[in-house]
Formats: C-alpha cells, sequence, structure tokens
C-alpha cells in the first residue's frame, strides 16, 4: 500500500499537523548534502548533480562504511515508472565505477558545493567520517538504488518490491514529508523497506536472477573505536552495537547457536564464534565470574572506558550478545583479501557469491569447518 504519514500533537489537545505544501522536494537535495545521517547515518556524501556519460545527473551520490556507493535519486516531478527507470540506469553506470573514479568525483563535489570547507581527500573524509585507519581495499564492490520523496503511489511499493525479491536489486525509498506547528517546520522520515533488509539481497553478477541461497552464517561489524575495544569483547566473550537503534537492532537478528565471523571496519576480519544469548542493553550484562557468581560488565575492567555511554537510555546505549569465541586474532592480525565482502549493518545475513567466497577463504585461514 502507498506510503501515508500522519503527526498529531498530544501535550495539550489531540491535534493533527498540517502537512507543509512547498518547494519541499527541491529543497530536500540541499537538507540531505548538509546532514545525510537523517537517511542513514551509515552514509557520507561524496557526490551531488554527479553528471554520467549519458548527460543525465545523479542528485546525490554517497558511499557507506565498506565502500560500496549508494544512488539518491529525488523524485521531484517525476512519475513513479519514470524515477525507478532512471534510478536503474544509473546504477547500470555506478556499478564500473572504482577508486581512480571516486576520487575525482569526490574533489569535484568538495570545490563546487564546500568551497569554504578545508580541502581533503576522499581517503581523510572517509577515515574521520567512520573512524577507520584506511579505506577499504576494494571500493564499490556493490552498490544500493534509493528513491527519495514525499510522496509515493502504490507502483513504487511494487516495482520497489519486485526488483529487490525477484532479482535481488538493493533498491529501496525513503519517504520524506515536512509537516508545520505554528513557526516551525517539522521533517519525518520513513523506509518503503526495512533498510538491514536490503543487504540480504546483494546482486552478484552471473547468478539466476540475483538469489543465491543463504549459507546460515552472520556477517558481524565490530566497530572498534573511542565507544567500545575488541580487545574488551575477546577477554569477556561478546559483540556489541550502539549509539543508536540503527547500529543495535540488525542484534534481534541472532539467536542461541548461530555461528557469526567478524569483522573490524578498516582493519579486517577478528573472529568466529557461536552466539551464546539474545541481544540485551549493556546494564543488564554481566560476566561469569570463576566462583560462578554474575558480574555487571561495567563493573569489569574495561580497555574502554566510555563503554558505558548513555546507559540509562535504551535507544543510545549500547546492546551486547554472549559470543563463546572458535577463533580470535587481534587488528594486528587481522584477515583482510581483496574481493572480502563488507557490510555497514552490525549484523547482516548476506546472500551473495561474495560472502560465500569470503566464509570459504576464512575457513581456511582460521582453521574452522
Amino acid at each position: 500500500m502507498p506510503l501515508e504519514l500522519g503527526v498529531w500533537r498530544i501535550d495539550t489537545k489531540l491535534q493533527k499537523l498540517n502537512t507543509e505544501a512547498l518547494d519541499f522536494e527541491a529543497r530536500l537535495e540541499s537538507i540531505l548534502d548538509q546532514d545525510i545521517s537523517i537517511t542513514s547515518p551509515g552514509w557520507m556524501v561524496i557526490g551531488r548533480q554527479v553528471l554520467t556519460p549519458h548527460g543525465k545527473f545523479i542528485d546525490l551520490l554517497a558511499v557507506d562504511s565498506t565502500g560500496n556507493l549508494v544512488v539518491l535519486e529525488l523524485k521531484r516531478d517525476k512519475t513513479e515508472r519514470e524515477v525507478v527507470a532512471q534510478l536503474l540506469d544509473y546504477g547500470s553506470w555506478v556499478r564500473g565505477l572504482r577508486g581512480e573514479d571516486i576520487g575525482p568525483i569526490f574533489n569535484a563535489y568538495r570545490k563546487k558545493y564546500h568551497p569554504s570547507e578545508p580541502d581533503i581527500s576522499i581517503d581523510t573524509a572517509f577515515c574521520n567520517r567512520f573512524g577507520t585507519k584506511s579505506m577499504p581495499d576494494e571500493m564499490n564492490g556493490s552498490h544500493e538504488l534509493v528513491i527519495v520523496g514525499s510522496s509515493f503511489d502504490a507502483s513504487t511499493e511494487r516495482i520497489v518490491n519486485y526488483l529487490h525479491d525477484e532479482y535481488g536489486v538493493r533498491i529501496n525509498a525513503i519517504f520524506f514529508r515536512v509537516f508545520r506547528d505554528g513557526d516551525r517546520e517539522l521533517l519525518t522520515r520513513a523506509w518503503l523497506r526495512d533498510p538491514t533488509d536490503s543487504d540480504e539481497g546483494v546482486v552478484s553478477s552471473g547468478t539466476a536472477h540475483g538469489k543465491i541461497e543463504w549459507n546460515g552464517e552472520y556477517y558481524v561489524s565490530y566497530g572498534d573505536d573511542e565507544s567500545r575495544s575488541w580487545d574488551d569483547a575477546c577477554k569477556y566473550g561478546f559483540i556489541s552495537g550502539g549509539g543508536g537503534q540503527w547500529y543495535s537492532r540488525t542484534l534481534n537478528m541472532l539467536s542461541v547457536g548461530d555461528r557469526i565471523w567478524v569483522n573490524v571496519p578498516g582493519s579486517g576480519f577478528v573472529g568466529v564464534g557461536i552466539v551464546e544469548s539474545e541481544s540485551t542493553p549493556v546494564s543488564n550484562f554481566s560476566i561469569q565470574a570463576d566462583d560462578d557468581s554474575e558480574i555487571p560488565i561495567l563493573e569489569m575492567p574495561l580497555v574502554e572506558p566510555k563503554f558505558g555511554h548513555d546507559v540509562d537510555n535504551v535507544e543510545l546505549c549500547e546492546h551486547l550478545v554472549k559470543v563463546r569465541w572458535l577463533k580470535i586474532l587481534p587488528k594486528s592480525r587481522a584477515v583482510s583479501e581483496l574481493g572480502f565482502f563488507g557490510n555497514q549493518n552490525t549484523v547482516a545475513r548476506p546472500r551473495n557469491a561474495k560472502w560465500i567466497y569470503t566464509i570459504d577463504r576464512l575457513k581456511e585461514k582460521f582453521g574452522i569447518e
């Protein structure tokens, strides 16, 4: 069914807010360029009005933390079929872009749209944005297509779902709406599909209808940064995600007995283990001591003292899953090879040939059956 969204005030009396009728979609490109995190906190804008060889302009081009590109096309006054066709056309060009192509796009974008900001390379901007020491060895191993607009009809949902479910295309739509409350403008956002689902259908060339049966192995991205340490995860047996529901909710995909392969972005794969608990907020997570007593994780000596950030906020705090490690490596010995799978979500259930290849190689490197 087509998306529709309403907003009501309930602090005084029940009052529905009016939809703002203005040149919103004309403004939306600038709004997203200013802060792309309102669509996804795992993206960074690297291009705006990017000219393609076919004489068309991509509204916004972004990159995720694993080096995969994201094409965002604003609906504006185009019909649903027109914007989908245009987006697919852009995808056919973007899939061939590599590191040597992406750098010049970023440089042109910075000079035209942010001339007053410091002149930095895409490498520096990427590392600063995602807290890594280097960019991925392989850029744009896959790409994602996103329609952005303030209104969609039922055909958009049918087309997007068909392309995703039948052919494995990483395509989605974001629905923005502006409401007026007195002299204030309120921006709302909704995804047509759960964005965590879009990474399960990554297309690999040569696969029938883009579908590969999931092999039962989970991918985990563990951000070793100012809020968590891989050393703590190794010592106390857990993985975690926090800083917002976008980072923590995919942990709910895991069940006791699942096998996970852990990648530290910017370093490589560092561990494989078996899940031993469901996801829980950090305030509820305990470690079993030698005398079988339970000690809260936040009372243990931690390498990263900021691990207990936002402990009283269930949406922002760290969420943990207990893991029995089968094999762990320090970051200095992380396994990383050209062609390995990467993903911006904390947990993913990949269904593509790159993940199968990655698992086969990791089993050899880790000595795991």
